[in-house]
């Protein structure tokens, strides 16, 4: 399927970004994007003036509120209200300009806390969800629900992927703000540079989690944009875990450091366990491409190339699991 334009909301984050560049790789030449600045996703009068101006034949919804455990506590109304703002008026927009094709982009923190492990998509909706970034999940599933309800009500090819945790260059590595993958990278690396071996990890180190390349999800993502037309969600996961013990012990080990890893039984662990099920997505003929410790040694490159100054900043090495 070709598309004569296609909006990518949010392409200026770590996916956004990543889809783009594979967009372009795969021949996709005219590609819209706005900056926060341009157009602002919360402003549904905004959202209609640049439709009604540019009028993409499809959209990828890669824009959101993110952030990690510390923001989603500290900061539960934003999180919903504003994701609930941005996705609400693209994809209504999006309907409301008779764009072909839309795809949303939630998130693997949608389902269950204790799911059955690998999560199968039937999972959605059948437990309580993680209680450290339940504003966010909420407003993912609603706008999982909102693409369903045109494709149910007006036969919209409206699609939602689940994607698991993504990681890569050009990720966020604010101590306050980033995801536990990146938010080690800075720590272990920030030890190393002060003569120091020890990091420490909120939690007691055993939960395990997935890890997926940005790359690999731009991926996926285009593939789904081409192949899938059904209301029902997509997981895209890389398809195996590792321990928050074992992830510090990878990133120690392409840093270059002998570590030593101390743990805080008293935080929250958070999900003990979070491994997608993605057999949907193989089986339509898509498989992910790289390795972990490929991709941790990619992003720890593109941190020593771009990464902030660590001089001045004092921090106390403990690190949060992102949900």
């Amino acid at each position: 399927m070709t598309f004569r334009s296609i909006f990518v909301a949010g392409h200026g984050g770590l996916v956004g970004s990543a889809i783009v560049r594979n967009l372009q790789r795969n021949g996709f030449r005219n590609i819209l994007v706005r900056t926060r600045k341009e157009l602002d996703l919360r402003k549904l009068d905004d959202v209609q003036r640049f439709f009604a101006e540019n009028r993409p034949e499809a959209v990828i919804v890669a824009a959101a509120k993110v952030g990690g455990i510390v923001a989603n506590n500290n900061y539960p109304v934003e999180f919903l209200l504003e994701n609930l703002q941005i996705q609400n008026n693209l994809i209504a927009t999006s309907f409301e300009s008779g764009v072909k094709k839309l795809l949303f982009l939630g998130s693997s923190c949608i389902y269950p806390k204790l799911a059955p492990q690998p999560i199968h998509e039937d999972s959605l909706l059948t437990g309580p969800l993680e209680s450290t970034n339940e504003p966010y999940a909420v407003a993912k599933i609603a706008g999982i629900k909102l693409c369903q309800a045109y494709a149910r009500q007006y036969g919209a090819d409206f699609i939602s992927a689940m994607p698991t945790n993504i990681y890569g260059p050009g990720d966020n590595f604010d101590p306050e703000k980033s995801h536990v993958l990146p938010a080690l990278i800075r720590k272990v690396h920030e030890a190393k540079a002060n003569g120091r071996r020890d990091v420490t990890v909120w939690g007691t180190g055993s939960p395990r989690r997935e890890f997926l390349h940005a790359d690999d999800l731009a991926d996926a993502v285009r593939f789904l944009l081409e192949n899938y037309h059904s209301p029902e969600i997509v997981n895209v996961g890389y398809g195996e875990d590792i321990t928050i013990r074992e992830l510090v012990e990878l990133i120690a080990e392409v840093v270059g450091l002998d570590i030593e890893i101390h743990v805080d039984p008293s935080k929250p662990d958070g999900t003990p366990r979070k491994l997608l099920d993605s057999t949907r997505i193989r089986t339509l003929g898509w498989k992910p491409q790289i390795p972990l410790k490929d991709g941790v040694t990619e992003t720890y490159q593109w941190f020593l190339q771009n990464g902030p100054d660590l001089k001045g900043w004092t921090n106390s090495g403990v690190v949060s699991v992102r949900r």
